[in-house]
């Protein structure tokens, strides 16, 4: 089996920790009998320095005809780089949203895991850490107060401001339907989260997740407000596998899951669309001021291509491999700058990539 992957290797250490994480590909594909054809896209900063914009139109039809999308990290220093000279709409963070809309990509993952070799930076206390953690946030990408109308005016001299949250029932049950299918594919459980006893919104959502749930009587389903579960996250994260959510909770509860893990330089992201095509990339950002070292961690990245193979190429067990290898690489004690500890061996990106390519059963 042949697959088209397209490739944005972007601003920053994203060229290097894509260059690692198609190296892992590459392997994992040998071992398992299937092939990858990769064809590179411009977005960001290196699309602004060729064509003046963050995304062509040719660049978004290109990426409509692959299977997938991997992309390394978008952006640069917003204080000296030129890029952030320019309007809003031609900055390179512009290129991803539209990017995003364009591919309908309205379905977010990010993963939050907690590696035991790397217990020490998890900022909570061993006895809520217990025997570690495994959750995936679920969050929807399109809809909700980020894309609603909005309005600032001033009425008898005073300035007032106007957010809209709309979602309508089709738009709900798509993503719920998302965490549901990803569900069966973890543990089993779905955590809805939402603002039900306040908002509207929030009643509608947990409404059509409930009728959405009625078709997976095999998935145990469960309601939390979102201030509870922002609580639940440092009090008890064992407790969640999937957590359903809409634009804004995702976006503030991901982040949270995230810094709970103690490493964003671990964590992997995928945005899908309702079919099988995803956009995968990692969670963190282009980190400008380490460019071309060599010291970037690519792991993010690499877990990001796990995703791929997983959820759009239905490559679990070469996803499985990736996966293991890198907690392998972790006991080994091989570990980049950003985690490293006392007891183990620093190793540059190049080096991280082999390592992990190389343990790969």
């Amino acid at each position: 089996m042949n697959y088209k992957i397209g490739v944005i290797p972007g601003d920053g250490i994203g060229p290097e920790i894509v260059k690692e994480a198609r190296r892992v590909l590459d392997k994992a594909a040998e071992k398992y009998g299937f092939s990858l054809e990769y064809t590179e896209l411009l977005m960001g900063g290196a699309s602004i320095d060729v064509h003046g914009i963050p995304l062509t139109d040719e660049t978004i039809a290109e990426a409509k005809t692959k299977d997938a999308v991997l992309m390394g990290s978008i952006g640069g220093d917003a204080k000296t780089s030129p890029w952030y000279q320019l309007p809003p709409e031609k900055r390179p963070e512009a290129g991803l949203l539209k990017l995003r809309k364009s591919l309908n990509l309205f379905a977010n993952l990010r993963p939050a895991y907690l590696y035991e070799e790397l217990k020490a930076a998890c900022p909570l206390r061993d006895e809520i850490i217990g025997d570690g953690f495994d959750m995936l946030i679920m969050r929807e990408l399109t809809g909700g107060l980020y894309f609603g109308a909005r309005r600032t005016v001033v009425e008898h001299g005073v300035r007032e401001a106007t957010d809209t949250l709309v979602y309508n029932e089709n738009e709900i049950r798509r993503i719920a339907i998302k965490g549901f299918d990803i569900a069966r594919k973890r543990r089993k459980k779905v955590c809805s989260v939402d603002k039900a006893n306040v908002l509207d919104s929030s009643r509608l959502w947990r409404s059509v997740v409930e009728d959405v749930a009625k078709d997976y009587p095999d998935v145990e389903l469960s309601h939390m407000l979102v201030d509870n579960c922002a609580m639940q996250l440092v009090k008890n994260p064992a407790q969640f596998d999937v957590i359903l959510t809409e634009n804004m909770f995702g976006d503030i509860l991901s982040d949270e899951a995230s810094m709970v893990t103690g490493s964003i330089g671990m964590l992997s992201s995928a945005s899908l669309n309702e079919t099988k095509f995803g956009l995968y990339e990692p969670s963190h950002g282009s980190a400008p001021d380490i460019a071309g070292q060599n010291i970037a961690n690519p792991i993010a990245t690499i877990l990001s291509a796990a995703m791929l193979l997983r959820y759009s190429l239905d490559q679990d067990a070469a996803a499985d491999a990736i996966e293991a290898a890198v907690r392998q690489v972790l006991k080994d004690g091989y570990r980049t700058v950003d985690i490293m500890s006392e007891g183990c061996t620093q190793v540059g990106t190049e080096e991280m990539g082999a390592r992990i390519a190389e343990r790969i059963r």
